[in-house]
């Protein structure tokens, strides 16, 4: 059996933990079996990393690039590649995308530079499918300020707003992109429906097993 990485996306406040957990809860339902993890984070050094990379420090934009590939190295090396290895379905709350979206679209860092940090540390993996939970900034700064998800605000969700809009408008030009592998889902609906909407797009989406020996294309 050939696992599935699948990857969600979104804004602060999308709902992408408690999505994480359903979706992994229903799949877990049908017999299939699910690793969830996140970035940064997933492995003991991810985690380290993560409490730096949320912290109150300074960092500069070049800097926390590299700290979330290495981060990223970590967690693929040690969590998603033993998974998927195992067949297993890995679900991981966000991925590099976050960096084309918060580095890239938020920081200003060149689409270029991020790639070959991506081509460099992943290989030729790539998600099978990217899940964004969509929601207008001002429905995610809401939801933030207004403790909905969180007690405290970490330091990209103290962020402004200008900041957050480069951050969904570089999201929504990957999805409208690569409409192959990703998922635009309506975040602002009630819970339920939102993950009724990603199984449906989960099951549409599924492929057929690759021959013995040919390993699956990579996806950009």
């Amino acid at each position: 059996m050939t696992g599935r990485f699948v990857t969600f996306e979104g804004l602060d406040g999308a709902g992408k933990t408690t999505q994480v957990r359903a979706v992994a809860e229903a799949l877990g339902a049908r017999g299939i079996e699910v690793a969830i993890t996140r970035e940064p984070g997933g492995t003991r050094l991810g985690e380290r990393l993560r409490a730096i990379l949320l912290g109150d420090e300074r960092i500069i934009p070049d800097a926390e690039l590299l700290l979330l590939f290495a981060a990223r190295a970590d967690h693929l090396r040690t969590r998603i590649r033993p998974a998927l290895g195992r067949g297993m379905w890995v679900l991981c709350d966000r991925f590099t995308d976050a960096s084309y979206a918060y580095q890239g679209g938020g920081r200003g860092i060149p689409a270029e530079r991020i790639s070959v940090l991506e081509s460099w540390v992943q290989r030729e993996l790539r998600p099978d499918l990217t899940i964004f939970l969509d929601l207008p900034v001002e429905v995610s700064l809401a939801r933030i300020s207004g403790g909905l998800f969180r007690e405290t605000r970490d330091r990209f969700e103290r962020e402004h707003l200008e900041f957050f809009e480069r951050v969904r408008a570089a999201y929504l030009e990957r999805c409208r992109r690569r409409p192959d592998r990703y998922r635009v889902i309506d975040a602002g609906l009630d819970a339920p429906e939102v993950t009724r909407s990603i199984l449906e797009a989960l099951q549409t989406e599924r492929e057929p097993e690759p021959p013995a020996g040919r390993p699956r294309p990579a996806r950009a």
